[in-house]
């Protein structure tokens, strides 16, 4: 107790924070400069191809495809919050961000992670009720329920992480250097001098939300899904994991990257060479905006060929 109070004397408002994680690399800085803005520019272009694909087209809207450019635009607003903060800091000599930006880029960067599991959620909820209740789907997934989940998919979220943002911006930290190459909210909670019960309060209430909703609700849809499949022709077993098949691959590598960084936050990680744990923080930054359009667009027909229409002209 008096070791915290020590320090709460010794702190004082932080106006920036220093982001540690990040190396001299020399020369080789413009290498690593033009392959990060090739993949931002690359994640751009797919995504917002398949965006305009799906809304200057009548016959993708239905709900599957309202979803999934609803994941798209997602992926351009996850990656803009970080591709040209990272393109900043991989030239300049001197990696600081005040601390406006830093919360900015956090709320970014939750909200972004938060929309992507809530969207994922929905998605697997349409397949279920496309799958096990298709004489049901036009009653259940009426377009002006669609219009709600597609609300609740982005309000939700985006109100959780304000919440959350509020709880830590007031915070008194005893430090400024974050060990990451973006700023990220465990780490700023971690500097904090000041009672941080409510946060840690939130938090749980957090992690219970995501994990017991979103992954339960996830998991028993795919149970009811399988069990179908089980039980139909092979026809339309087929035709039901054709369906699926994009969705879960999304799902896995999502959860995949979200452990990474999990574990990433909550353990130390100075044993592991800085590349790979650079490389471990990206991933799901990094790859689900790159993979999404890629599994997407190749694996559904529709989509597939009205991509090629638009870029070679008319079939």
């Amino acid at each position: 107790m008096n070791h915290r109070r020590m320090k709460m004397m010794n702190s004082s408002a932080v106006s920036h924070f220093t982001l540690s994680a990040y190396m001299d690399t020399g020369p080789w800085r413009y290498f690593f400069f033009l392959i990060v803005l090739c993949l931002y520019v690359l994640i751009v272009l797919s995504n917002v191809l398949l965006v305009v694909v799906i809304c200057v087209n009548r016959s993708l809207h239905e709900p599957m495809y309202l979803f999934l450019c609803s994941l798209f635009v997602n992926e351009l607003y996850g990656s803009t919050g970080l591709f040209p903060f990272l393109l900043l800091h991989i030239l300049s000599d001197s990696h600081t961000v005040t601390a406006p930006l830093c919360f900015l880029q956090i709320f970014h960067i939750y909200s972004y992670a938060n929309v992507e599991c809530c969207n994922l959620a929905v998605m697997c909820y349409d397949r279920y009720v496309a799958i096990c209740c298709p004489l049901q789907y036009n009653t259940r997934m009426s377009s002006n329920t669609v219009a709600k989940l597609i609300a609740l998919i982005w309000l939700f979220p985006l109100i959780e992480v304000a919440v959350m943002i509020s709880l830590s911006a007031p915070l008194q930290l005893c430090g400024n250097i974050i060990d990451k190459i973006y700023c990220d909210n465990y780490s700023v909670v971690k500097l904090a001098c000041s009672d941080t019960s409510v946060n840690n309060i939130y938090g749980l209430i957090y992690t219970v939300i995501a994990i017991f909703g979103f992954l339960t609700s996830i998991f028993y849809s795919y149970l009811r899904i399988l069990k179908v499949c089980f039980s139909v022709s092979k026809q339309m077993r087929q035709k039901a994991i054709s369906t699926c098949t994009p969705h879960l691959a999304s799902l896995l590598n999502f959860c995949f990257g979200s452990f990474f960084e999990i574990v990433q936050s909550r353990f130390s990680m100075r044993r592991v060479p800085n590349m790979l744990r650079i490389f471990l923080s990206l991933y799901f930054l990094t790859c689900q905006p790159l993979f999404n359009p890629v599994l997407y667009g190749l694996n559904m027909s529709k989509i597939r060929i009205l991509c090629k229409s638009l870029i070679f002209g008319k079939m």
